[in-house]
């Protein structure tokens, strides 16, 4: 076995707010260990890091985009600075966790919000995913009564997709997959004041 298959996914959440620490807390649960940063210093939230679980590695921005899948759990308008912590994101899959509610179709060049932070990850993989649900449904348990929470996952990349997929069900979730990201991510994204259909639905799959 080559040292490349033989190595471990290393993963990472970009942005500590509520769904940051939601996100911990499914990694957490399922003893994956993952980095965490934000754009502040790590010791300002190692306490609350310590707090979600040891796997939980509060770290800087530019150690934290190192991982191999990286999710972006910042505010829609911070999305530009962490894109600017690469200069090439080749190689990443990056999770967009992001809600664009608010922002103007004009302001996204009448494009859906996961195609513009595609195009800031410029070489990076993105799945938009994990964002549909509010952070106090995304930080439970998501095994329910025999049944597994739903997530919605979008992307162009297959591959990307499916490797989001597989993670996700590692966490717990059952992916579901909605196709590219101007088709199924819509209905997951916010348009302007307006949410999309599947926005906050909270689903369970029954194997």
């Amino acid at each position: 076995m080559s040292n490349s298959e033989n190595k471990k996914t290393s993963y990472a959440i970009i942005g500590f707010g509520k769904i940051g620490q939601a996100l911990a807390k499914a990694f957490a649960r399922k003893d994956i260990e993952v980095s965490v940063a934000t754009t502040r210093d790590p010791e300002s939230f190692a306490s609350d890091a310590a707090a979600i679980g040891p796997g939980i590695i509060p770290t800087t921005l530019s150690e934290a985009v190192k991982a191999d899948v990286i999710f972006l759990a910042v505010r829609f308008e911070s999305h530009p600075d962490v894109a600017k912590a690469l200069p090439s994101w080749h190689g990443k899959t990056i999770v967009d966790v992001t809600n664009a509610y608010g922002v103007s179709p004009e302001a996204l060049g009448g494009q859906p919000s996961a195609v513009v932070v595609a195009r800031a990850f410029n070489d990076g993989r993105l799945v938009k995913g994990f964002n549909h649900l509010g952070a106090k449904i995304l930080e439970q348990d998501p095994a329910i009564h025999g049944g597994r929470r739903v997530v919605f996952l979008s992307s162009d990349d297959d591959g990307a997709a499916n490797e989001i997929g597989t993670l996700a069900e590692n966490l717990g979730f059952s992916p579901v997959k909605l196709g590219g990201l101007a088709e199924g991510g819509l209905l997951v994204q916010a348009h302007g004041n307006n949410w999309g259909q599947l926005i906050f639905k909270d689903l369970m799959k029954f194997d």
